[in-house]
This record gives C-alpha cells, sequence and structure tokens, in this order.
C-alpha cells in the first residue's frame, strides 16, 4: 500500500492542488487510487446533492479516483466549530474504522487533511494526533510565497511531535521570481529543518486542464520520493 497524508501548513497553501495532482498522477500511471477527506467544513451543494468541494474537485481531475468521507459539515469554519454549528460531535474512533475499511481497497491511498497541524476536531484530538492516529506518512504543502518564519515553524513543530515526515511540496511558485524569499525558500527549508522538499509547482487555476496538471507534477514533483515506490513507467 501505498498511503500518504497531506495536510497544508495554511489555508492559503493550495493542497487540494498537489492532493488532486498526485492522485491523478499515480491513477495514470497505472495504480487504483483513492481519496480519503476524513473532515469537510463548507460543503457544498452540486447538482441538488451536498457534496465535499475537495472531493468534487479531485473528481473533475480524475473521475475514476475513488472518494471517501466520513463527515460533511455545512459551515466553512474549523472542523471542531462546523460540528458544533450541527450540534455534531466528531468521533476519532469512527475515522479510524472508516480508514480501516479502505485502506487495502486502492493500491494508493491519500488521506486529505486540512491545513495545519494544530486544527482542532475534538477535544484532546488535533490534526496532528489524526495523524499519528492512522500512522501515516505526512507530505506538506507550503505556498512558496509565505512567510519563512512561519513555514519553519510549522516544519519544525511537526519534527517534535515525532510525525513521519516525508517531505515538503512547495506551490504557488512563480515563474522567474525576482523575490528573494520565494527564491530561497526549498533552501532555507532544507537547511533550517533536514526536511527534503520533493517538489515546486507553479500557480494553479480551479478550471485548469487536468492533463496539465499532471503534466506539471511529473515534471515538478519526485514522484517516487513522495511514495517511496520505484515506478517502471518513470524510468523509461
Amino acid at each position: 500500500m501505498l498511503d500518504l497524508f497531506i495536510t497544508g501548513a495554511d489555508q492559503s497553501s493550495g493542497k487540494i492542488f498537489v492532493t488532486a495532482g498526485l492522485t491523478a498522477t499515480m491513477q495514470s500511471l497505472g495504480y487504483s487510487t483513492g481519496v480519503y477527506k476524513p473532515v469537510e467544513a463548507g460543503a457544498v451543494k452540486i447538482n441538488g446533492f451536498v457534496q465535499s468541494h475537495d472531493l468534487a474537485f479531485i473528481k473533475f481531475v480524475d473521475p475514476y479516483i475513488k472518494t471517501y468521507y466520513s463527515y460533511l459539515l455545512k459551515e466553512r469554519y474549523t472542523p471542531l466549530l462546523a460540528a458544533a454549528a450541527e450540534h455534531m460531535v466528531i468521533d476519532k474512533d469512527v475515522i479510524l474504522k472508516d480508514f480501516q475499511k479502505i485502506q487495502d481497497v486502492n493500491e494508493c491511498l491519500v488521506v486529505d487533511g486540512v491545513s495545519g497541524l494544530a486544527t482542532p476536531f475534538g477535544k484532546n484530538f488535533l490534526e496532528e494526533d489524526m495523524i499519528k492516529m492512522l500512522d501515516l506518512p505526512l507530505l506538506m504543502v507550503v505556498c512558496a510565497c509565505s512567510p519563512v518564519n512561519s513555514v519553519l515553524l510549522s516544519l519544525n513543530h511537526a519534527k517534535e511531535k515525532e510525525l513521519n515526515f516525508r517531505g515538503v511540496i512547495l506551490s504557488n511558485y512563480p515563474d522567474n521570481t525576482v523575490n528573494a524569499n520565494i527564491r530561497m525558500m526549498p533552501r532555507l527549508i532544507e537547511e533550517y529543518t533536514d526536511i527534503k522538499v520533493l517538489g515546486i509547482l507553479p500557480v494553479f487555476e480551479k478550471n485548469l486542464n487536468p492533463n496539465d496538471l499532471i503534466t506539471e507534477v511529473l515534471n515538478g514533483v519526485d514522484i517516487e520520493a513522495v511514495f517511496e515506490v520505484r515506478i517502471a513507467k518513470l524510468q523509461l
């Protein structure tokens, strides 16, 4: 099994493009792929049905990717507050059982988190606790234009929590930037956290061509390092 937990460093990380791009790429390489979204806050109505906007985008990129969720919450609040608004409690045992049911269904399974390891889901249940509970390697998506200090704080916090850190993908990286903070971000991350930058991706629009997204991922991300697997098709 090629399992992975993806989170964002913050709300502007561009995580959904990375999740969709990685999973669509793995599907195109011949791996049966699924995405599990434990909690979606800010669910939207599409074609008369309440759906996860993130999972709907993944289906837009590749309709053959299997998608799963445990909680769909209407309010676009932090999950704890969104659940409280509907008089619900997010149960960690429900998430664990749902994950275990689908863990062996797909060759590649990505769990799509929220944006921030300290995001609260319930009492004594933060996103970092969910990652440990599911026992998954972590990939963090960082917006290239984020403040350097907040990025380093987030990454070093994850190391202190002894999470199984697979690496970082930088998103929203502008072409030919002259901004020193952006240009130096990959080097600063690796020098000050010892965490590898496994890919750099440009700015994407929601109405992108799915094939363009896959192409950018293949060209800009070390897929084999992300999933820790040798992929025969990439050796051709």
